[in-house]
């Protein structure tokens, strides 16, 4: 027990009174210069109160009367400051407290991290499948804009959307022809709106609510009708398992999600994550084997080759202009298309001409 001098004042009088303080286990121990207790202050009712670097000064919380102590002594106060978790002269509470606030705050962000890693998918698995597709259609018809406004540089002068000029109606007009078969084959709980852009890039994206953009640069580098058609296909499958859907609401976040719930698709810069993730990020293998799956049975309900789009996938790997990246990433191709012939090995379906020999042309010249 540590003991040392001190000056006292009872806050009855302004007398001071030189006593002996007895830092005790259990409380602060103030005695006259005759041995009497004068008072006997519990640790955790000390008040420490402002006064010079080398004085203790303290007093009783909530105490009926204006008594105080003062202690010069270090190490006597060094003690009191010990058994007192009111009192913090060293600083060491405080860094204490400091330490457990970083440390709740580190733990936050691994607990954040983890549910973004491991809770927020699986949540997202779970809700999509339970969204209205009037839902679906809203935040596809919120987000189509941004899209294509992102998409279209405008730097040729020309629209971007193919098929509305007087020598495009033609080509459009037998994609039409070619989606009426396939749609008809899909049996989809919500229509599609398909568009050929003028984009290089040999791809097609898939957009919530059935949304389709199908790139020039696809057109041009597809070789059949059969072709083209197995990758859009590809992307209807997409649609049909509401893979854009789910990599949206991943990609952006509860805040997103609930954003959606409640039909605010716009606010915020939550619609510029939705955008970047559709135009920009790829999907998982398994994802994507999926998409090539429902493709392969779609093209062969429709009398198309469904070795088509591993024809494609081939010839295009390694050629993809810079920008979107939708092919670029998807996973390794020669893995793809040996698992879509195989897929197509065990099917029994008569093959017939999607499009005639005009019809293609045609169509091979919807942007012009």
């Amino acid at each position: 027990m540590a003991s040392g001098a001190g000056i006292f004042y009872d806050g009855t009088s302004s007398e001071r009174h030189q006593v002996t303080v007895d830092a005790a286990p259990d409380a602060l121990r103030i005695q006259g210069a005759d041995g009497t207790l004068l008072a006997q202050w519990p640790y955790n009712e000390l008040q420490h109160l402002s006064a010079a670097d080398d004085v203790l000064r303290l007093s009783r919380i909530n105490s009926p009367t204006l008594a105080r102590l003062e202690v010069r002594d270090p190490a006597l106060a060094l003690a009191i400051d010990d058994l007192a978790g009111t009192v913090d002269r060293t600083g060491r509470t405080a860094r204490r407290a400091r330490h457990k606030v970083i440390g709740w705050a580190f733990a936050a962000t691994v607990s954040l991290v983890l549910v973004a890693l491991f809770g927020l998918p699986a949540l997202v698995e779970r809700l999509t499948p339970l969204i209205p597709l009037s839902l679906e259609q809203r935040l596809g018809a919120a987000v189509e804009p941004q899209v294509r406004a992102m998409l279209n540089t405008g730097s040729s002068g020309t629209a971007f959307e193919c098929g509305t000029a007087e020598a495009e109606k033609a080509g459009r007009a037998a994609l039409d022809k070619l989606l009426s078969l396939m749609e008809g084959a899909a049996s989809l709980p919500i229509p599609l709106k398909t568009v050929v852009v003028r984009r290089r890039d040999s791809n097609a994206i898939a957009l919530p609510g059935g949304y389709v953009y199908v790139f020039n640069g696809l057109v041009t580098k597809a070789e059949t009708p059969d072709e083209l058609a197995s990758v859009i296909a590809h992307e209807i499958g997409h649609v049909a398992h509401r893979d854009g859907t789910r990599s949206l609401l991943q990609a952006a976040g509860l805040s997103f999600l609930f954003g959606m719930l409640l039909g605010d698709f716009t606010g915020g810069g939550l619609a510029v994550i939705a955008v970047k993730t559709i135009v920009e990020s790829s999907y998982s293998r398994d994802v994507e084997a999926s998409a090539d799956l429902y493709a392969v049975r779609l093209m062969a309900r429709i009398g198309g080759d469904p070795r088509a789009l591993g024809a494609i996938l081939e010839r295009i790997q390694g050629a993809i202009e810079p920008g979107v990246k939708i092919f670029l990433d998807h996973p390794e191709t020669k893995a793809r298309v040996a698992a879509i012939n195989a897929a197509t090995d065990v099917l029994q379906f008569e093959r017939k001409p999607l499009l005639d020999a005009a019809e293609w042309r045609a169509l091979r010249r919807v942007c012009g």
